[in-house]
């Protein structure tokens, strides 16, 4: 398979894309306050872009473990005039929810991309609501809900199923309506997985590129980089975090979603002197 040919929200994925964070939340784990307003949140998503980054995935609710569901009014309050500033610059807007409500008004605020943690099962409308849209979409894995995720990271391969789960989300989009075009699969790195689990799904990555679809990594400062090599604070992990980038960049991914979007290009681009298919898009 060339995978050089794929490509995602109409971005060509012949390099790698860095999808970068703006969480306007209070509690998310790693950067959870620091964006007290929707201007703030703006200026830093336009920032991002300007270091690199080719998408800005906007979240207004925190998954991490344990996290508390907020209201969906709040989660409209936080998202909605980011997602709306951000594209009036034709920044490319990811949605990072659960609600098909919030997908719904984030879209018309001109998102381009959904980015659901549950793999659009936990809504009954995200299918059919995104079945009558154009929006990319990112489907991953993850076990329960945040609040119980951390009880449910039992696996045999979890590689394997992980990879399973994955397609047959693929087929029910399809079976609703949804091209497969439009997809790119996530493993949920940390999403009900245990640091081992984690690990293991970054060294069989290439049974999940092996899928045939895009497939987007998010590792950046998770506590799994904490527990494999050392990093008590979520801000501790930028090490790993690029280490990961690099082992994924040249092992054929395409996607990645970081915090860390100038450090994260600046490695790549060192990267590429060395291996000239691991290519940072700007």
């Amino acid at each position: 398979m060339n995978r050089s040919a794929l490509n995602f929200a109409g971005l060509s994925l012949d390099r790698v894309r860095l999808m970068g964070i703006v969480n306007v939340t209070p509690d998310s784990f790693s950067d959870g306050g620091r964006l007290a307003s929707a201007e703030a949140a703006v200026v830093k998503g336009m920032a991002l872009v300007e270091q690199g980054a080719s998408i800005i995935d906007v979240g207004g609710e925190s998954t991490r473990p344990g996290a508390v569901p907020v209201p969906i009014e709040e989660e409209l309050r936080r998202v909605l005039p980011v997602v709306g500033g951000l594209a009036r610059h034709n920044v490319l807007v990811s949605i990072d929810t659960r609600h098909a409500i919030v997908m719904a008004a984030a879209l018309e605020a001109g998102a381009r991309i959904v980015n659901d943690v549950s793999g659009l099962t936990h809504d009954p409308a995200a299918l059919p609501l995104l079945a009558k849209r154009d929006a990319a979409i990112v489907l991953m894995h993850m076990r329960g809900t945040p609040a119980d995720m951390n009880s449910r990271a039992d696996y045999a391969d979890v590689v394997g199923e992980v990879a399973d789960w994955l397609m047959v989300r693929v087929a029910a989009c399809e079976a609703a309506g949804i091209a497969r075009s439009r997809l790119a699969l996530d493993p949920g790195l940390g999403f009900a997985k245990k640091a081992e689990h984690s690990l293991a799904l970054l060294q069989g990555v290439d049974r999940l590129l092996a899928l045939g679809l895009p497939l987007l990594i998010g590792a950046s400062r998770k506590s799994f980089i904490g527990k494999l090599s050392g990093g008590t604070g979520a801000n501790d992990r930028l090490g790993g975090s690029l280490a990961v980038a690099l082992l994924m960049a040249q092992a054929g991914v395409r996607l990645l979603r970081v915090h860390d979007v100038a450090e994260t290009v600046q490695a790549l681009k060192m990267l590429s002197r060395f291996d000239k298919s691991a290519v940072a898009g700007t």
